[in-house]
C-alpha cells in the first residue's frame, strides 16, 4: 500500500525530506496508514524560552527546542545544536533520522534532537555557560539517563555538555554521568569520542572505495566543512592514504591537485578560524568545491548542500555524507541517475552515536574502556552495518539510502508491534 503524510510540511524542507525517505520506506515496508502516521510524528517535544543575561547586564531572550521522536527502541539519543537559523521543523527532521540512524547501527535507542537559536560567536564563555544552564533547566524532566541523552552537535562541545551533566545533576541531587554524552574525559567521557564521528565516515568511505576498486590506486577527496566533523575526516582519509585534494568552511575553500598537507591546514585554523589564507593550496569558492572532479565527496557541514540546482554539476564518483540531511530528495534521483553512489548520513556519520552509547554503557558501569577497545568496537559496528546495507543494495536494487532507511525503519516498526499499544 501507499502512505500519505498527514501533517503539511514546507516543501524542500529538512523536514520534508525526511518525512518523504520514510513514506518511501513505508510503502516498500507496506506497513499500514497508522504506524506510518505514529511513525513520522514526534513522541514528545518541547518548545522553551532561554532568557539570558549578557555580560553587559541587558537581557536577550532566545528559544530553544526539544524533540523526543520515538522511544520504542530505548531513551531518546540526540545532539544539541547552538545556531542562529534553528527551529522546531529542522530538530523534528533530524531526530528522525537519529530515530533510524540508532536503529541502523542497532543501539537501543530512540531518536532525538535539540538546539537554541543563538549565534555561539557572538557570546563570551561566560554567556554561553549561563544560557547552556537555563535552557537544560527549562529542560527539568525531560531528559536524563534512563530518559534522552543529549551530545555536542554544531556550535556545541564537551565544555557545554559538562554544563548539562552538572545542571542535570544539581537537580536531581546527585552525580549523573550518563546524562549526556560526549562529555570531557574528566567528567566520564570516553575516550576516541572526539574523532568519532570522523573515523566511521573514513570507515564507510574506505569500504566504498574498495566496492568500486578504487583502493588501490590513491583516490582523491574533497571534504565540504572543516569542523568537529570535516577535520578528522581530512585528517583521517589522508592518513589511509587518499589525497584530499580540497576542504571548505564557511567562509571559502582551498584546492591542492596534489593533496593538502591536513596537519599544517588544521594549524593554520587553529590561529586563524578559517581554511582560507592557507599557503598549501590555491583559493577556491564552497560551491566550486563540491562540483570537483574527486573519487569521494563529503559533505560534512549542513542540511541541502546538495540539491536540484547543482547535482546534475557534482563530478564526485562516491557521496559520503558526514552531515545530517546534506542531500535533498531531489539531488538524491539525480545523483542515482547519474550513477553516483551515494552512502547516506544515518549509515556514514552514525560513529558518533556509536561511541556515544559507548560512553554511556561506560558510565552505566563505572568502568573505562581503552582507545583500543572503543576504535575495535566502532570497526565492528561500522564494518558490519555498511555490509549489511550494501549486501541487501545489491540484493533489491534499491539505493544505498532506501536500503538503510527501511531496515532502520522496519527494527522500530518491530518494536512497536512488540510492545504493543497502550492502553
Amino acid at each position: 500500500m501507499t502512505v500519505t503524510a498527514s501533517i503539511p510540511v514546507v516543501a524542500g524542507s529538512p523536514l520534508a525530506a525526511a518525512r518523504r525517505q520514510l513514506s518511501d520506506a513505508a510503502t516498500y515496508l507496506e506497513l499500514d496508514q497508522g504506524l506510518y502516521d505514529m511513525l513520522s510524528r514526534p513522541r514528545r517535544e518541547m518548545t522553551v524560552s532561554v532568557p539570558l543575561r549578557r555580560d553587559d547586564g541587558t537581557i536577550t531572550i532566545h528559544t530553544g527546542f526539544r524533540v523526543q521522536h520515538n522511544l520504542s527502541r530505548g531513551p531518546a539519543k540526540g545532539g544539541i545544536r547552538f545556531r542562529p537559523s534553528v527551529d522546531i521543523d529542522e530538530v523534528r527532521a533530524l531526530a528522525m533520522w537519529m530515530t533510524w540512524k540508532c536503529a541502523l547501527v542497532d543501539l537501543p535507542y530512540g531518536g532525538a534532537k535539540g538546539g537554541v537559536a543563538i549565534d555561539p560567536r557572538l557570546h563570551s564563555r561566560a554567556e554561553l555557560e549561563r544560557v547552556t544552564r537555563r535552557y537544560a533547566s527549562e529542560l527539568g524532566e525531560f531528559i536524563g539517563p534512563d530518559r534522552d541523552i543529549p551530545a555536542p552537535d554544531v556550535g556545541t562541545d564537551a565544555q557545554t555538555m559538562a554544563w548539562i551533566m552538572d545542571t542535570v545533576s544539581t537537580g536531581r541531587g546527585v552525580t549523573l554521568p550518563a546524562s549526556v554524552t560526549g562529555k570531557p574525559l574528566g567528567l566520564g567521557g570516553s575516550l576516541g569520542r572526539a574523532d568519532s564521528t570522523s573515523l566511521g565516515l573514513t570507515i564507510v568511505a574506505l569500504e566504498a572505495l574498495s566496492s568500486h576498486g578504487l583502493l588501490p590506486y590513491r583516490p582523491t577527496a574533497a571534504v565540504q566543512g572543516f569542523g568537529k566533523v570535516g577535520a578528522g575526516a581530512a585528517r583521517l582519509l589522508a592518513d589511509a592514504g587518499v589525497r584530499v585534494v580540497a576542504v571548505s568552511d564557511e567562509y571559502g575553500a582551498v584546492y591542492a591537485a596534489g593533496g593538502l598537507d591536513i596537519r599544517a591546514l588544521e594549524e593554520h585554523v587553529r590561529l586563524t578560524g578559517t581554511v582560507t589564507g592557507f599557503g598549501g593550496g590555491e583559493p577556491l569558492t564552497g560551491a566550486a568545491l563540491l562540483e570537483l572532479r574527486v573519487d569521494v565527496l563529503a559533505p560534512c557541514a549542513i542540511e541541502g548542500v546538495l540539491h536540484a540546482g547543482n547535482a546534475r554539476r557534482v563530478q564526485a564518483r562516491i557521496v559520503v555524507e558526514g552531515a545530517n540531511g546534506p542531500t535533498t530528495p531531489e539531488a538524491d534521483a539525480i545523483l542515482r541517475a547519474r550513477d553516483v553512489l551515494v552512502v547516506p548520513d544515518i549509515l556514514a556519520n552514525a560513529g558518533g552515536v556509536i561511541v556515544s552509547y559507548f560512553e554511556w554503557a561506560q558510565a552505566n558501569q563505572a568502568y573505562r574502556w581503552t582507545s583500543a577497545e572503543v576504535e575495535e568496537r566502532l570497526r565492528e559496528r561500522m564494518t558490519e552495518s555498511w555490509r549489511q546495507v550494501h549486501a541487501a543494495s545489491l540484493r533489491t536494487g534499491r539505493s544505498l539510502r532506501e536500503t538503510a532507511t527501511a531496515i532502520a525503519v522496519e527494527r522500530v516498526a518491530e518494536a512497536h508491534r512488540l510492545r504493543g499499544l497502550y492502553p
